[in-house]
């Protein structure tokens, strides 16, 4: 199977399950609980992606979110657990992720038995090992109605697709900061302001990670790849997806297509409803 089907499908599905990140429904959940993700963005991002695991720290929130300073993660995480519990965030998250979803996709949410099986048996291919996120959410008992086992399987195919970017980042020399900016290089969904500050980095750190870079042949001066980045992070991209086909190799080809075709609309009315600023391609 050609890798490449592993990453248009992550891309058609993704805004299907990110969307619970942006959505004033989920904060309403969150503010309930003493999280107030309207003034502070990161306790409605932090918190409820890394509850799975349980009431972990900030340094295990860094780990394997990866590319978030140590202060992003310690304003989004820090005392969380003193004002509710992981089963309390998991529950809020859910629902408010039902909620926006009926928003956004209104009636097309009536018929996802289909992509929600397709997905499930995806999802049934991956494995837990050196995927801690996946892992995690993989423990959470399935959710009903259908459109939510869609949104369930599809956050445990990004998550294992995200573990193994991780891997292969790691595996190539970077740091979380370095592959923020070589995400900024690629020139794809987020530029530098928004990178860097939602990943709160300070300008020296950021600057010091682009030249690090140059020195080792990625970049140029102008914070541009040089052949040898663009080889080096294509690279990364295509170990991604070698490391993200298992799901795909288990339903076939054909099955991944008819998955895409099922969920484009759901995700081309999430991204139309004004979702997120600059939504993920389709």
């Amino acid at each position: 199977m050609n890798p490449d089907v592993a990453r248009k499908t992550w891309r058609t599905t993704e805004a299907y399950h990110a969307m619970v990140y942006f959505a004033p429904e989920a904060k309403e959940q969150y503010l309930a609980l003493g999280l107030d993700a309207s003034a502070n963005a990161a306790v409605g991002y932090f918190p409820a992606r890394a509850a799975a695991m349980g009431a972990v720290t900030w340094q295990t929130v860094q780990a394997t979110f990866f590319n978030f300073s140590a202060l992003a993660c310690q304003f989004g995480i820090a005392g969380v657990w003193d004002i509710t519990t992981p089963e309390a965030v998991l529950a809020a998250r859910l629902k408010g992720a039902d909620v926006a979803l009926q928003r956004m996709c209104g009636d097309l949410l009536a018929d996802t038995k289909e992509a929600a099986d397709i997905a499930r048996e995806a999802a049934s291919a991956c494995t837990p090992y050196g995927r801690p996120l996946y892992a995690a959410h993989a423990g959470l008992e399935w959710p009903e109605p259908d459109h939510l086992v869609l949104w369930h399987a599809i956050t445990l195919l990004r998550e294992y697709r995200g573990d193994g970017h991780i891997a292969a980042l790691v595996g190539a020399g970077l740091t979380g900061l370095e592959a923020a900016v070589l995400h900024v290089a690629m020139n794809d969904t987020w530029g530098r302001k928004a990178l860097q500050a939602t990943r709160a980095y300070s300008d020296e750190e950021w600057e010091a990670a682009a030249v690090s870079l140059a020195e080792r042949g990625w970049l140029d001066a102008e914070g541009q790849f040089t052949a040898e980045g663009r080889e080096r992070r294509e690279a990364i991209e295509l170990q991604t997806d070698e490391l993200a086909l298992a799901p795909w190799e288990r339903i076939g080809e054909e099955a991944a297509a008819r998955l895409r075709e099922l969920v484009r609309p759901l995700s081309a009315a999430i991204t139309e409803s004004g979702a997120f600023g600059r939504g993920p391609r389709l």
